[in-house]
């Protein structure tokens, strides 16, 4: 029986180590990791996404974003016939965007952030204080993959001013019930994560390792008992 090729796209700028500690079995799944590319001129999501959909060389596979990426692979499905769509962390709607993103777009307060600040971890450091806070710059720079101040301001206006607002039924989402980022109150029909934060595809990894092989492999009616 051949294997069942799975996509992975990480978060807004993120690199593919955030799926170091995925480990999908080897003699079902075939995974391959997909990567940020810095955009065109005026090239807008849809276009982006049919871009990074032909890198896709396998038919039916499955797709699972986080965050960013989880919008990413659900422009992407337009464009090939996937088997399975799962989101990580992420949102099927601009529905669920929390107030303050929909704030920043009407008041466009997103082209306001600073995103040259990311591109210098010593400088966030300057203005840290305590082990604590350094340690977690640390693990962001290390899974901080794309610094292209071109591509961090398309990709944040990308977010905000994403267009989606009817769900596509077939998606398979999993959040966590402390993400910060996207708040569990905004979210419907997912499947829950006690405890997971925005980064859960970091520190639990663990129960996506013991539930995604089912949550692909199940239909959607069957996936629908973790609702």
């Amino acid at each position: 029986m051949s294997k069942i090729p799975v996509y992975l796209m990480p978060g807004l700028a993120a690199s593919t180590a955030i799926f170091e500690r995925i480990a999908l079995p080897s003699a079902t799944f075939e995974t391959h990791l997909l990567e940020w590319e810095i955009p065109l001129d005026n090239e807008s999501l849809m276009d982006y996404a049919k871009r990074i959909a032909e890198k896709i060389k396998h038919k039916n596979p499955v797709l699972i974003g986080v965050s960013f990426g989880g919008i990413l692979v659900q422009e992407m499905a337009k464009y090939i016939d996937a088997r399975k769509v799962i989101i990580i962390s992420s949102v099927k709607s601009n529905l669920e965007f929390p107030r303050r993103l929909k704030i920043a777009k009407t008041t466009k307060a997103y082209k306001l952030i600073p995103v040259n600040l990311i591109l210098n971890m010593e400088s966030l450091a300057k203005f840290s204080f305590g082990e604590k806070v350094n340690q977690r710059l640390k693990l962001y720079e290390k899974f901080l993959s794309v610094r292209d101040i071109r591509y961090l301001n398309w990709a944040v206006e990308q977010v905000v001013l994403w267009e989606r607002t009817v769900v596509d039924e077939d998606v398979i989402h999993i959040h966590g019930d402390m993400d910060d980022v996207f708040p569990i109150k905004n979210i419907k029909n997912c499947v829950v994560v006690k405890g997971g934060t925005h980064i859960m595809i970091l520190n639990k990894y663990k129960w996506l390792n013991e539930n995604l092989p089912s949550i692909i492999l199940e239909t959607k009616k069957e996936v629908n008992v973790f609702l």
